[in-house]
C-alpha cells in the first residue's frame, strides 16, 4: 500500500512546485506599475470604501449628492488601473478615478471660505462633496468641493465685488458677539454671587469668563449654562475649586485615575462650596490665599499620593 501512495504524492508535490515556479516567472515578467495597479484594484473590493477603513462601507458615506473620497492609502482606479489616486468615487462598490467617473473636468475648492463655497456651488451645474475619513473620530469629514472651473471663476468675481461689505459685516458681528459675551459673563458672575455670596467677586468673574468662553464647549456654553440653571453654575464653580483649592492636579500628575482623584478631593470641594454659601466667606478665602496656600496644597497632594 505504501509503495502505491508514494508515487502519487510525489507527482502531486512535483506539479505544485511546477505551478509555483510558473507563477513566480509570470510575476517577474509583469511590469511593476501593472502589478501595483492590480494590487490597488484588488484592495478595493466591493463593500469597502476607497480609504479601506475597517468596517466602513459605501452606505456610511455622507448623503449629500455626489461624494468623492480622499483615500487614506494608496489606491488605484478599478477601471483604468491608474494611480495612486488623490480622489476616488465609489461606484457599485468599486473605486473610480474622477476621469472615469466623468468628474475629471471639475476643480477642487478647499473648505474655509464659506461665501466662496456657497456661491461656487450655486454657480456650478455639477458639483461633488470631497470627504476624508477621520480615524480618530470614526467618521467622514468634509474637505471641500469639486466644482466647475467657470463656476469658481464667477463665484470669485462675486466675492471680490462685495468683499469690503462682507468684511464690515463680519466686524459688526464680532462686536455684537463680544458685547453679548460680556453681558452673559456678567450675568453668570452675578448668578454665582447669588448662589455663593461668600465667593470673592473677582473669582466669580474669572469663573464665569472661563465657563462662558465662546466655542469652548464648557458648561457655560451649554443650554443649561445659557439659561443660568443652578446645576450649570454649581458645576462651573466646583470645577474651579477642584483645580485651585484642592490637590486634584497633583493627583493627576501622580498617575491617579481621574475618577479616583475626583473621589478623593470631593470632600474638600464640598467644604469650600459650603463655606462660600455663607456671606463673608470671601474675605477669609482672600486672607488664606497668600503664598503659603500653594505650599499647603502641595503638602496635601503629597499626603494623598502617599
Amino acid at each position: 500500500m505504501m509503495r502505491q501512495v508514494r508515487p502519487v504524492a510525489h507527482r502531486a508535490a512535483q506539479r505544485g512546485a511546477e505551478r509555483a515556479a510558473q507563477r513566480g516567472a509570470e510575476r517577474a515578467a509583469q511590469p511593476g506599475a501593472e502589478r501595483a495597479a492590480q494590487r490597488g484594484a484588488q484592495s478595493c473590493a466591493p463593500g469597502r470604501t476607497p480609504g479601506n477603513e475597517p468596517g466602513m462601507t459605501s452606505t456610511s458615506l455622507p448623503r449629500a449628492g455626489l461624494v468623492v473620497v480622499q483615500p487614506l492609502r494608496r489606491k488605484y482606479c478599478a477601471r483604468c488601473r491608474r494611480g495612486p489616486q488623490a480622489l476616488l468615487v465609489l461606484e457599485d462598490g468599486a473605486p473610480r478615478c474622477p476621469d472615469c467617473a466623468d468628474l475629471g473636468h471639475l476643480v477642487f475648492l478647499p473648505r474655509g471660505d464659506t461665501a466662496l463655497t456657497r456661491r461656487a456651488r450655486e454657480e456650478s451645474t455639477l458639483w461633488a462633496v470631497v470627504v476624508r475619513f477621520n480615524r480618530r473620530k470614526g467618521r467622514y469629514e468634509r474637505q471641500g468641493l469639486l466644482v466647475e472651473e467657470g463656476a469658481l471663476t464667477r463665484a470669485e468675481r462675486r466675492c471680490l465685488a462685495d468683499a469690503e461689505a462682507r468684511r464690515r459685516r463680519r466686524a459688526r458681528d464680532a462686536r455684537r458677539r463680544a458685547a453679548q459675551d460680556a453681558r452673559f459673563v456678567e450675568a453668570f458672575a452675578a448668578e454665582i454671587r447669588r448662589l455663593y455670596p461668600g465667593c470673592p467677586a473677582e473669582r466669580a468673574l474669572a469663573v464665569a469668563a472661563h465657563a462662558a468662553e465662546r466655542g469652548s464647549g464648557r458648561v457655560g456654553r451649554s443650554a443649561a449654562g445659557r439659561a443660568l440653571s443652578e446645576s450649570a453654575v454649581t458645576s462651573a464653580v466646583a470645577a474651579s475649586v477642584r483645580h485651585r483649592e484642592t490637590p486634584y492636579d497633583h493627583l493627576l500628575m501622580a498617575g491617579v485615575p481621574r475618577p479616583e482623584a475626583r473621589r478623593r478631593i470631593a470632600p474638600a470641594v464640598e467644604s469650600v462650596l459650603r463655606s462660600w454659601r455663607e456671606p463673608g466667606a470671601g474675605t477669609r478665602a482672600d486672607a488664606n490665599s497668600g503664598p503659603g496656600a500653594g505650599a499647603g496644597a502641595g503638602t496635601r497632594a503629597e499626603a494623598e499620593v502617599g
